[in-house]
């Protein structure tokens, strides 16, 4: 039974890519559940994260970033962003303070007046500029569309972070908790293993190798009596120049990728965890279909 005035609501986060959409997503609920990145188009699919707490539920969807598409999972990464908009209760419309405001910002608040829901404009990074370069952009952006509210914050910082999930909270109706009290996310915890592996191979390949990473989860195996999870994950690329490049020297890359996500799946999993890598070469997959569809791109779903 529901608690008389609890709210719950369904929040999209949108705005163009490296904005910080995945660092405040982690930063609200307080564990990894949106792997970030310092390179633009990190995020591929919506990751729902759930925060909950005594007066209410709200279920963030992290959308991939707005952006000119390139390739086929391009679009479908575009026609997941802007689907979002429809179907929440409230927007948040997030910006980099550093970068000011562009024809990117210009394409997305466009796509705002096509939709009755009310947005919040989320002024992101504001640690990195002087304050009084903030008021100019306030006022650009107010005279640009009619804000419900607009929050300056650092998510990386925790700067004003509380105050805006306030500020959610007294916009959502009344509602119901969707999903038990303890849980985050409603993503199996295979994606989310995938997603770990390939934010380190992103980390640490940097610019040599672009956002032609897939990662596929083949194993996840409980064995009785060790304690011990053991995963066998195949990273995808498009390029035999690619492969080496994410194997590395003597096979040093692919080992410090495995180390670091492997750390970071145990803090997940409360486990030890083995984890097997492989790289496998699939030419020219962000093109294809079918295997857009077998990496778990699939727009029917959205």
């Amino acid at each position: 039974m529901n608690k008389e005035g609890y709210k719950s609501g369904f929040v999209a986060i949108i705005g163009r890519p490296n904005v910080g959409k995945s660092t405040f997503l982690n930063r609200v609920i307080g564990q990894k559940i949106a792997i970030m990145s310092d390179k633009p188009q990190t995020t591929r699919n919506k990751i729902q994260g759930v925060y909950t707490d005594d007066d209410a539920q709200i279920i963030f969807i992290d959308t991939p970033g707005v952006h000119k598409p390139k390739h086929k999972l391009g679009d479908f990464m575009m026609k997941v962003a802007l689907n979002a908009l429809r179907e929440v209760d409230l927007i948040l419309f997030m910006v980099n303070a550093e970068e000011g405001f562009g024809r990117g910002e210009a394409f997305i608040i466009e796509r705002l007046k096509e939709v009755d829901t009310p947005v919040f404009l989320v002024i992101n990074k504001i640690d990195r500029v002087h304050p009084d370069d903030l008021l100019p952009l306030i006022d650009r952006y107010k005279d640009l569309y009619p804000f419900a509210e607009i929050v300056p914050i650092s998510a990386l910082e925790g700067n004003n972070v509380e105050r805006l999930v306030e500020q959610i909270k007294q916009r959502l109706p009344e509602g119901p908790q969707y999903y038990p009290p303890d849980q985050i996310t409603d993503h199996p915890e295979q994606f989310i293993i995938a997603e770990l592996i390939r934010e380190k191979a992103l980390h640490l390949t940097r610019e040599e190798v672009p956002h032609s990473i897939a990662v596929v989860i083949e194993r996840i195996e409980r064995r009785e009596g060790s304690g011990i999870v053991y995963i066998s994950a195949v990273i995808i690329v498009e390029r035999d120049s690619q492969k080496g490049i994410i194997i590395g020297k003597q096979g040093r890359m692919l080992k410090e990728i495995g180390q670091r996500a492997r750390a970071d799946i145990e803090a997940l999993l409360g486990s030890r965890v083995f984890l097997e890598l492989w790289v496998k070469v699939q030419k020219d997959w962000r093109n294809r279909l079918a295997q857009l569809r077998d990496f778990g791109f699939r727009e029917d779903e959205y």
